[in-house]
């Protein structure tokens, strides 16, 4: 089932989000969700869900030396990546923390942002509401997630097609469906929404897909779980790297004012 097109053996994490974070697909969004949170000198913003802490020095450059950066995860090893990684500015704070239970009181902050964290949390509205809780009135939160359930990989058989995107939504990814749902579940929990962008990245190459989307490992796990057989992922992943390719996802960015 393995090709040298693929990669096969999983990405640490950190250096997982450190790549997305570098391709061209990951800057171009990032910069929009930066434009949008238009994080102020003197603030405190929060970066939640910060992970390795790709964006906390842009962060930090923007709300200055009188303002306040504060980084949020619950993994150890990512809090530890982020705090070596914004070593140098005083204005950066990286704590260990959970986003359904947020180490910080009412009113702290000024603005915040989620980046493809809510697709992975036990629960978003939780989360939701711990962010507005902890946002001033005014505030802006600005999150980012992608809608699995648009997931398009061109392919002759629709069916493999079909059955590889509702591998993913069903098994792969805990929130799915979040993109689309977020600006609902943020009205829900108190949030004025004034904005959603739609961000649709295309892929034509097979492997800088494979560097985000994990294609020969997914597949793999969905034959485990049996979406496929062997066969057809030996057809599936063959044609992936022989005919032309194209894949897309809709990535949602979306505003919401406390």
């Amino acid at each position: 089932m393995t090709s040298s097109v693929f990669e096969t053996a999983p990405p640490d994490p950190a250096g997982y989000l450190n790549r997305v974070a570098g391709s061209e697909l990951g800057r171009s969004y990032k910069r929009r969700m930066l434009d949008e949170l238009a994080p102020r000198p003197g603030q405190t913003v929060l970066d939640l869900g910060c992970g390795s802490g790709a964006d906390l020095e842009a962060l930090a450059a923007a709300v200055t030396a009188s303002g306040t950066v504060i980084g949020i995860d619950h993994d150890q090893h990512m809090v530890d990546t982020a705090r070596a990684r914004a070593a140098g500015p005083a204005t950066v704070d990286v704590r260990l923390g959970d986003l359904h239970d947020l180490p910080l009181p009412d009113d702290a902050a000024d603005r915040a942002r989620t980046d493809r964290v809510l697709q992975h949390v036990a629960d978003p509205r939780t989360v939701l509401g711990e962010i507005r809780r902890v946002l001033r009135p005014g505030g802006r939160l600005v999150m980012g997630e992608p809608d699995w359930e648009t997931l398009a990989v061109d392919h002759p058989d629709g069916d493999l097609t079909r059955a590889y995107t509702r591998h993913v939504a069903e098994r792969v990814i805990r929130n799915a469906g979040i993109g689309r749902q977020l600006p609902r579940l943020a009205a829900e929990s108190g949030f004025h929404v004034p904005e959603v962008v739609p961000v649709t990245p295309v892929f034509r190459d097979v492997r800088a897909a494979d560097q985000i989307l994990g294609l020969e490992r997914c597949t793999r796990r969905a034959v485990a779980a049996g979406y496929f057989t062997a066969e057809a992922a030996r057809t599936w992943l063959t044609h992936l790297t022989q005919g032309p390719f194209l894949a897309t996802v809709t990535f949602y960015v979306v505003v919401a004012e406390a």
